[in-house]
């Protein structure tokens, strides 16, 4: 069976035996990650972008995103991806916004029991990348994909990942920081359904006078992350490949 690229969600759910919602198609976006993410506003910076670019349907959100936060409390398969890569660190506290995710979204779906498309917007690394966890980012960010299109029923969610911006965190730091940058593009290239967005001209601010890329972004730049967002979402909901340079 030939699925259209705009319903691959809504087909899961109505062959599962859910009831079709009336009225538009809905698109949810997940948007979660740690501080970059937590600074965008979605009603400001993404929802607008989302709903002109998919005017004949509805854009809705919700966001879980925590400053400061590594991976592995997303991940309930943490312990055993950091020991496959011969790393020290367990998970001390679970995976409490993997849990947050799936509540904010049975929530929603209690009003909407059809989602025409889900797409994870994801902008988080830069603790993993600062405190030598780079060797398991990749089979983390892959499982936390894996286990969204499992719990959510949707084997063909959309991914988008923020890429760390051209910060340097300094020399003890920056290969880690280098690894992370390269392990986001590789997976979102390699993901079906993913695209990346880049982030290196959304940090630029002055310090005494002198230009600096810094950790987080300008008042525009996270305006601008939020519009690139929501410009490579949409190219994936429309079955449209997404913008190879990050800067749609």
């Amino acid at each position: 069976m030939k699925i259209h690229p705009l319903f691959p969600c809504a087909l899961f759910f109505l062959l599962a035996g859910f009831l079709p919602a009336a009225g538009k198609p809905v698109h949810l976006f997940i948007l979660s990650g740690q501080s970059n993410m937590a600074h965008l506003e979605p009603a400001a910076d993404f929802l607008p972008e989302a709903q002109a670019l998919l005017p004949e349907a509805d854009a809705i959100c919700f966001k879980v995103a925590v400053v400061g936060e590594p991976i592995r409390r997303w991940l309930p398969e943490w312990d055993q991806i950091a020991a496959a890569a011969q790393l020290d660190q367990r998970s001390e506290q679970g995976p409490v916004y993997y849990e947050q995710i799936l509540a904010e979204f049975r929530m929603l779906q209690a009003r909407h029991p059809v989602f025409t498309s889900i797409t994870l917007c994801w902008m988080q690394g830069e603790r993993d990348a600062k405190t030598g966890l780079a060797a398991a980012y990749e089979p983390a960010l892959t499982q936390l994909i894996a286990n969204l299109r499992r719990d959510l029923r949707c084997p063909a969610m959309n991914v988008v990942i923020g890429r760390l911006s051209d910060h340097a965190p300094g020399p003890d730091q920056q290969a880690g920081w280098d690894a992370v940058r390269a392990i986001q593009m590789k997976v979102a290239r390699e993901t079906p359904h993913g695209a990346w967005v880049d982030t290196d001209d959304l940090n630029d601010k002055l310090e005494d006078g002198k230009p600096v890329n810094d950790l987080h972004y300008t008042k525009a730049g996270y305006a601008l992350f939020g519009q690139r967002l929501a410009r490579q979402a949409a190219q994936l909901i429309r079955g449209e490949p997404p913008d190879a340079t990050g800067r749609p």
